[in-house]
């Protein structure tokens, strides 16, 4: 079994903090196989991140954090960016073309853009794989609520720490039962459900720090666009 952190953001994310170098340094601090970088509607770091893994003995995946029409959706395996404000059965569509599959993160959490709030739940089902642990939680319960969908409908569960920060990396690990240490290996086990997951919650003042670093960011970023 390999151990797979699937859930991850870089400085190129609006909210993110670290750079490439630091994300992997971390994983492979932390014992981990492979990771996947995935931005918010940015894909460069994590191309960057498939080129500079096996100098820290790891696997990346290549991957981005969609902002479709309802909500967030990973495209792993994917190597152009999707656009965001796709509608939901497009954007899968789209990780498709690529050959990737489409997990869906923390989609019963809408104030973290969780897709359950503007789809059913045949419509979720569509999807390859259900994030069920996401670290960055409050009480558990939106978790909860993914494992229970993700189990009676049959889906394969991941989970992912969602770090905004290189520390947070590998809070939640996906271990899959992969044939061979590669992406590709690793992707098609994840579609075929052979996963189980484990994870630890971020801590409340990192989860704060992270989201107001964000916020931090998003402002100088506006502040840059207007005096341009």
């Amino acid at each position: 079994m390999l151990s797979v952190e699937l859930h991850v953001h870089s400085s190129l994310s609006y909210d993110g903090r670290d750079p490439v170098d630091l994300l992997l340094e971390q994983a492979a601090a932390v014992g981990l196989d492979a990771v996947a970088v995935t931005d918010h509607d940015e894909i460069d770091a994590s191309l960057e991140a498939v080129e500079r893994a096996p100098e820290y003995g790891l696997v990346a995946i290549p991957g981005i954090e969609i902002s479709s029409k309802a909500g967030h959706i990973l495209g792993l395996g994917v190597e152009a960016a999707v656009p965001p404000g796709l509608p939901y059965e497009e954007t899968l569509e789209r990780i498709h073309e690529q050959g990737g599959i489409a997990v869906v993160p923390h989609p019963y959490q809408e104030s973290r853009h969780g897709v359950m709030a503007r789809i059913t739940s045949t419509q979720l089902a569509q999807a390859d794989a259900i994030e069920v642990y996401n670290s960055r939680l409050l009480t558990g319960r939106a978790n909860r609520q993914a494992e229970r969908f993700a189990r009676a409908h049959g889906l394969p569960m991941t989970a992912g720490s969602d770090a905004h920060i290189s520390e947070m990396v590998g809070q939640a690990v996906t271990r899959v039962g992969a044939t061979e240490r590669s992406s590709d290996a690793i992707l098609e086990a994840i579609a075929d459900g052979k996963t189980s997951v484990e994870g630890k919650r971020t801590p409340w003042h990192i989860s704060f720090r992270q989201a107001a670093g964000g916020a931090k960011r998003r402002v100088i970023s506006r502040l840059a666009e207007l005096l341009e």
